[in-house]
């Protein structure tokens, strides 16, 4: 175990420690450049978010939650499941209840411990170093990223999947299960690491036993368990079972369910009159994001393109595409897939260097109040 631990250290976090440490250098340095040049241009109002800082968004949300629990805070908050609140405010202790600098130290921990265990993954799917070492980066530094360095759920959630993913792949089922189950009670799309699973434990399932087979039963089933669990408190304190979801839905949230096809010819219209950083940007995301998946199911498992398409799929059939890239990014294969295309240096180079400025100037549109992260 001992050996492990050492092993885990001085490979897998030493080769994500970096892009980590960079990509909090670029996000709190757009934080600071941004409020320097607010703060000396005359006329101008400082926004809100820019105020907030690393709480900025849905940050602030889930700082309220650890601090004060769902019911000192409005209703609209119990769209956010409680696992990485909880966390924070469990962590807290040891920072003399200071919940909110728990819920950085959850979230940015997260963010290194994923793409440690990201390096893992793409060592073990691909045998190749160099492939692995540009999950690490791509992790840390893909433009959406800057989610990971807010007080967002995002890195718990990604961190908690390929954590599952590896007990998948290398027959654990019984090891998944935990991860599966913290996974749904951190984002309600948690409850889509059921279809790998599924597709995981459906492979030689005639020539397992059935101690073998509880196992796999049961990660298939510990996300869909786990936002329940969440779901069934909410309609005991609340009275509504299927309330944050409905809040979710609302037309300041996700606006409700659309057909993904028609709403992302929508967003080629709103590309094509203007709308660049509404509908029209998103769409152009979505481009780069159906590609990746076609790589994903070309190069490695089906689990990988299955879980990623079915989270982009539920994505666009949201009215409003604010955040796509985000809800997108959470699925991990997705980073994968930009691993994997850039293996020639002369690529692998520039799309880093487009990735690290895509990253600080989302931060900057993000504490600006224009780009919700």
């Amino acid at each position: 175990m001992i050996d492990a631990v050492r092993e885990f250290v001085r490979r897998d976090l030493r080769a994500a420690l970096v892009p980590w440490a960079l990509a909090r250098v670029f996000v709190v340095g757009a934080l600071a450049l941004t409020r320097f040049g607010v703060d000396h241009l005359e006329g101008a109002r400082r926004p809100v978010q820019l105020g907030q800082g690393l709480f900025a968004w849905d940050a602030a949300f889930y700082r309220d939650i650890a601090e004060n629990g769902y019911g000192a805070v409005r209703s609209g908050a119990l769209r956010f499941f409680p696992a990485v609140p909880l966390g924070a405010r469990g962590l807290g202790v040891v920072f003399l209840g200071n919940d909110a600098l728990a819920l950085l130290v959850v979230a940015n921990g997260s963010a290194m411990l994923f793409g440690a265990l990201l390096y893992r993954l793409a060592r073990i799917e691909t045998g190749d170093e160099r492939t692995a070492v540009r999950a690490a980066w791509f992790a840390a530094i893909f433009p959406p990223a800057v989610a990971l360095v807010l007080g967002y759920a995002e890195a718990t959630f990604m961190l908690l999947s390929v954590a599952m993913f590896i007990a998948l792949r290398r027959r654990r089922f019984a090891w998944a299960v935990p991860f599966a189950l913290v996974a749904g009670l951190t984002r309600p799309v948690g409850v889509l690491l059921a279809l790998p699973a599924a597709i995981e434990a459906a492979r030689a399932w005639r020539e397992t036993s059935l101690r073998d087979r509880v196992a796999r039963v049961g990660a298939v089933l510990a996300a869909p368990v786990g936002s329940g669990l969440y779901l069934l408190w909410v309609r005991y304190a609340y009275g509504d079972l299927w309330l944050p979801l409905r809040i979710q839905n609302d037309r300041t949230h996700r606006g409700g369910f659309v057909d993904p096809f028609t709403r992302t010819f929508d967003g080629v219209g709103d590309l094509i009159h203007g709308d660049r950083f509404g509908s029209g940007l998103h769409v152009l995301w979505a481009g780069l994001f159906v590609v990746l998946i076609v790589v994903l199911l070309w190069r490695l498992p089906a689990s990988y393109g299955v879980y990623a398409g079915a989270m982009l799929v539920v994505n666009l059939s949201a009215r409003n595409l604010d955040s796509l890239e985000r809800y997108a990014m959470s699925a991990f294969p997705l980073v994968l897939a930009v691993a994997l295309v850039t293996a020639r240096p002369d690529v692998e180079r520039p799309v880093l260097a487009v990735s690290a400025a895509g990253l600080v100037g989302y931060s900057v549109l993000s504490f600006l109040g224009v780009y919700v992260p």
